[in-house]
């Protein structure tokens, strides 16, 4: 007997079959997209390295574009959920500046195909990218911007331009990933080493606050 409002035991473990079957496709999509471009990622590779059959992939995201859009959207989704999170936080604009801006080095860090795959997105242009610039970052660059304008407001920023600062804030983390090739070529280092990453995350920070900050050291 079924208790009402209680899904079956083997409705539950079908869709959590479901959950990391979709799961385990956007990681190895993710690389392929990455590496070879929606043209040249293809959907037999992809399913090989998940471990499913093709078919699946159709099932689940209709087309090759369907599971491209699918893998931009969950990079960019959950980077907006946390960043707009990030950004209405209380306390001084400085905290919530240096707060957002480790939270976008760590999420990048952490996602070593997404600079890569948001390099490809923004290069190709067209309908996608207007769409989820729209729907994920345009919201978070205008609460960055918001964050940055009361700040120069209330003195604890220089007089700065808004918008010119939150492209530069973003540009300080973007590049340095997107670069990550021609580094490991130019500097003889692996840009996603974990002392790399230690060493730039506390240049960025430090460069924002001598960039933006009234008091870098933070005296008043």
């Amino acid at each position: 007997m079924r208790v009402a409002g209680h899904k079956p035991a083997r409705y539950v473990l079908r869709h959590a079959r479901a959950a990391e079957t979709k799961a385990a496709i956007l990681r190895v999509a993710a690389e392929g997209f990455a590496t070879a471009g929606l043209a040249g990622a293809r959907t037999e590779a992809i399913a090989h390295a998940a471990g499913v059959n093709k078919s699946l992939l159709h099932y689940y995201f209709k087309s090759k574009e369907g599971l491209y859009s699918a893998v931009l959207e969950e990079h960019m989704k959950e980077f907006s959920r946390r960043a707009e999170e990030a950004l209405a936080a209380p306390g001084p604009a400085r905290d919530v500046v240096l707060g957002f801006v480790g939270l976008h080095f760590d999420y990048i860090s952490a996602r070593p195909y997404y600079p890569l795959l948001f390099q490809r997105l923004m290069m190709a242009g067209g309908p996608p990218l207007k769409r989820l610039m729209g729907k994920y970052l345009l919201p978070v660059g205008a609460a960055l911007i918001r964050v940055i304008a009361e700040g120069v407001r209330r003195r604890e920023f220089r007089r700065v331009d808004p918008s010119h600062m939150a492209i530069s804030i973003f540009g300080i983390n973007v590049f340095y990933f997107s670069s990550a090739p021609v580094q490991r070529v130019l500097r003889g280092v692996e840009p996603f080493d974990a002392g790399q990453l230690r060493e730039r995350k506390q240049h960025v920070l430090e460069l924002v606050r001598l960039g933006l900050f009234r008091d870098p050291e933070g005296r008043k």
